[in-house]
């Protein structure tokens, strides 16, 4: 059984769960305009108007222009697919029909992107065609089903996360040998883009921006491309790094420390600020565990960076990790208007997460750590050994 074939069973074993009768993705043009859910329940681009329905009963159907009947049959996904010529009306009203359901679940989320995927002019289209019928006012989010099927990792996808999180693990060995005061953040980054290329991988975000390189104090900290900043001893040095392999994203963030002259270890207060990230990261995966909302364990790592001292940090604890380096759904995250629902979403069991805290040590630089964890019924599990010394040279 293919990966497509694999989540779009599950999808339907979901729709069952949350008593669904229907899940409805109505897209075009999507090499345009994509739906970030085709990946997972499709595998191709959709170019003519089409709609992919799952049942609760089990039904799999694909209406597709006739051109791409041929594609939709191929992924062995859909046990029925009809193929249209000139408009898809008919046969959409017809399907719906048969089907009868009570409520027609659609692609659009007021908090997760990744299932928002429903443009407004399709979702117009949609309504029209339903206008006058038995199944107008059906219409409801798809988020808790997208949500499920995005976070709850079969084996086979959460083995190729932690592909590539041993992938970007070896980038960063490599890395780590290679690096030398005197080089600029950029030299850094051209070197891991030449690993990544040698290992048959991408990035996982923005290329310019995966790394993220941030050498000293006056380096800028986020989403931005590494400079012409020149590492110097008495640095902190910040990398975020991770690659896309098989589909599937990695999201890894590790600290290096310059020794000045005579310096055989860093001094207290660059150790204090790698510690109390640290001690955030495992206090964090130890009680991150089904059932919890992501709120409760994004307060655990930020109240043990504040309790130590440090300002509150400005973005969420954790985000999910797979067909995206940021995958939707439930966040570990603080209760701020930008995050939605989000941070009250329940962790589940399958589900992969970032944990990221950090801080500032003035005069030195950012300290920020991140760890890829596979959350299973009995608690979080590190996908590869996480960093709990600082990295000097």
């Amino acid at each position: 059984m293919t990966l497509i074939q694999e989540k779009v069973q599950q999808a339907i074993g979901i729709l069952q769960e949350k008593q669904i009768d229907l899940w409805l993705t109505f897209v075009r043009e999507t090499s345009a305009v994509p739906d970030p859910v085709l990946p997972l329940i499709y595998g191709a681009t959709l170019t003519w108007t089409s709609a992919l329905l799952l049942s609760r009963s089990g039904r799999r159907i694909a209406i597709v222009g006739r051109y791409e009947a041929e594609t939709a049959s191929r992924t062995g996904a859909y046990d029925e697919v009809i193929g249209y010529d000139q408009s898809i009306r008919s046969d959409l009203l017809r399907t719906l029909d048969l089907l009868a359901p009570q409520q027609i679940a659609v692609n659009t989320s007021a908090s997760d992107p990744a299932a928002d995927g429903l443009t407004h002019g399709m979702y117009q289209i949609l309504s029209g065609y339903l206008e006058g019928t038995p199944h107008a006012g059906k219409l409801i989010p798809a988020e808790a089903i997208i949500a499920a099927l995005r976070g709850r990792k079969t084996p086979a996808e959460v083995e190729r996360v932690r592909r590539a999180v041993e992938t970007t693990a070896e980038i960063y060995r490599r890395t780590f040998q290679y690096m030398r005061p005197g080089q600029t953040e950029r030299e850094l980054s051209d070197f891991m883009h030449r690993q990544m290329e040698e290992m048959n991988v991408t990035e996982a975000w923005d290329y310019d921006n995966c790394p993220a390189v941030n050498s000293g104090p006056d380096s800028p900290v986020g989403h931005a491309a590494p400079t012409d900043l020149l590492l110097q001893r008495g640095h902190l040095v910040h990398f975020d790094f991770g690659v896309r392999q098989e589909d599937y994203c990695s999201d890894i963030q590790r600290m290096v420390y310059l020794l000045r002259p005579g310096e055989k270890e860093p001094p207290a207060e660059v150790r204090k600020g790698f510690e109390t990230v640290v001690r955030a990261i495992q206090e964090a995966a130890r009680f991150l565990r089904p059932g919890m909302k992501g709120a409760e364990v994004d307060e655990i790592a930020r109240g043990i960076v504040t309790a130590a001292g440090y300002p509150e940090y400005q973005y969420a604890t954790g985000h999910q990790l797979g067909r995206s380096a940021h995958d939707g759904g439930a966040l570990l995250g603080p209760r701020w208007e930008r995050y939605g629902n989000s941070p009250d979403m329940l962790v589940e069991a399958g589900q992969i997460y970032t944990l990221e805290p950090g801080l500032l040590v003035p005069g030195y630089g950012y300290v920020g750590l991140e760890e890829d964890v596979l959350v299973t019924e009995n608690g979080a599990q590190f996908l590869i050994a996480p960093q709990m010394e600082l990295i000097i040279i």
